[in-house]
């Protein structure tokens, strides 16, 4: 049974999509390797780049222009110096020439990347083709990727194209599949959810590294929060939408305990959603969480339970995270947290839930507890569309985030309100949300072809 790790959902990387900027962005560099390691990077004269459905049609407004540039050029999504990429892709898109790697000058003029709007690969909504040409034209390699939601790329026959140095993963203790598959484990056991997250992902890596790995995360999504709260001006793009974030938190700042206003607190949670997401906005670093475009629920959650509830300390981020994870993974493997294949359900509702439970077990909750609290955080997500205007992840992406996270909070308290017994389950409401994403219209999954994309006049 595949472990889906705590590091698969959770990715330090680049704004403003994971489907549509870091997977390409990783789907690029995984080529050139792949050029270089078949001995065919001294031939290359020229790459040719195809981008199918929801990539052709807003591609464009989520930089996967640009992400293909930088993984070509061998940019990992975690370490590519985001100040610098404005520049260096104005520079490449001048001289018609790029690096492969870093070592081999190739022609790049700009119709080398091409955005198919109305044909798709058969896989996925998000179809990628790569070719490779020597001087004479002759194609020398071609290979399909796809991007399938929180930066994970597979190839043509679905399968994952990242290296693994230390070959086949070993086995771990508590593997689990469904939501009911977590609760039989944590009853025959005594397990929390964390911990059983927490054993698995023992069996993988050793834990120092594993801590060491979780919490450098929590400080990368702190960091992004940080910024986010001191950045002003506006997002790029063209719909010349306004950083909200750094006026809201300077009028926090002058009364930071809500003495004046008892709802404070939800004030302080829609800002740590809205800073994420307006860095996000404006390509910067940011966690994938499980997705880009819902990156500011799980640190607005994870940053409530630290600032508002007793005695949070690292183990509890830990464990929120873990938790997180844990939930996250039943919908990689049931369902979708692709935005183009099952619209917006798949990545704010998807965080939501996540947020919901870890925070549900922070907080002291039971397994059935935990439970209950992602199938709530879902439960009122069903049928939420992806429909940015612009094809921009801003309208109505960036509040979007902000209200997710408020529903978290509240998913959570209703399940700790309660026993766990609830009549909708975990998996039935994965069940349900898959096969809502199978029954919408493709213009509700991130082409911006209906909905607000097409109702809202941009300006």
């Amino acid at each position: 049974m595949e472990h889906i790790s705590v590091f698969d959902i959770f990715k330090i990387g680049i704004g403003p999509s994971s489907s549509h900027t870091v997977g390409p962005m990783r789907a690029a560099r995984r080529f050139a390797e792949r050029l270089r390691d078949e001995g065919l990077l001294g031939r290359v004269a020229k790459v040719k780049v195809e981008l199918f459905g929801s990539l052709g049609f807003t591609g464009k407004g989520h930089g996967s222009d640009v992400a293909v540039i930088l993984g070509l050029e061998g940019e990992d999504p975690k370490l590519v110096d985001v100040d610098a990429v404005p520049a260096r892709v104005q520079a490449i898109m001048k001289a018609q020439a790029l690096s492969v790697l870093g070592t081999r000058t190739i022609a790049f003029p700009s119709d080398a990347i091409v955005f198919h709007r109305r044909e798709k690969l058969p896989l996925h909504p998000n179809g990628m083709r790569f070719t490779a040409f020597d001087a004479s034209g002759a194609s020398l390699l071609e290979r399909v990727f796809y991007s399938v939601g929180g930066g994970f790329v597979v190839n043509h026959e679905g399968h994952g194209e990242e290296p693994h140095a230390g070959g086949e993963n070993p086995p771990i203790p508590y593997p689990f599949t469904t939501g009911q598959d977590l609760l039989t484990i944590s009853e025959q056991h005594g397990l929390s959810i964390s911990t059983v997250m927490f054993e698995n992902e023992k069996a993988v890596r050793p834990e120092a590294e594993l801590r060491q790995g979780v919490l450098e995360i929590a400080r990368a999504m702190e960091a992004c929060v940080k910024r986010g709260c001191e950045r002003e001006g506006i997002l790029p793009g063209g719909l010349k939408v306004k950083r909200r974030a750094a006026a809201l938190h300077r009028k926090l700042k002058a009364d930071p305990r809500g003495a004046i206003d008892p709802l404070a607190v939800v004030d302080w949670v829609n800002l740590w959603a809205l800073a994420v997401n307006e860095e996000n906005a404006a390509g910067g670093r940011v966690v994938t969480a499980p997705t880009n475009g819902a990156a500011g629920i799980i640190p607005a959650v994870l940053l409530y339970y630290l600032r508002h509830v007793p005695n949070a300390d690292d183990e509890g981020t830990l464990r929120f995270l873990l938790t997180a994870a844990a939930i996250g993974a039943l919908y990689k493997k049931n369902a979708s947290i692709s935005g183009a294949e099952v619209g917006c359900q798949g990545e704010v509702g998807v965080a939501c839930s996540m947020a919901a439970g870890a925070l549900a077990e922070v907080m002291g909750g039971t397994p059935e507890q935990v439970e209950n609290a992602a199938e709530i955080g879902m439960e009122h997500n069903l049928g939420l569309t992806c429909d940015p205007i612009g094809g921009l992840v801003q309208v109505p992406c960036i509040e979007r985030n902000a209200m997710g996270s408020v529903k978290a909070i509240n998913a959570a308290r209703l399940a700790l309100s309660g026993d766990g017994k609830h009549a909708v389950s975990l998996d039935k409401v994965i069940a349900t949300m898959w096969q809502t994403g199978a029954d919408m219209s493709s213009k509700y999954k991130e082409t911006a072809r209906g909905g607000l994309a097409v109702n809202v006049i941009e300006c």
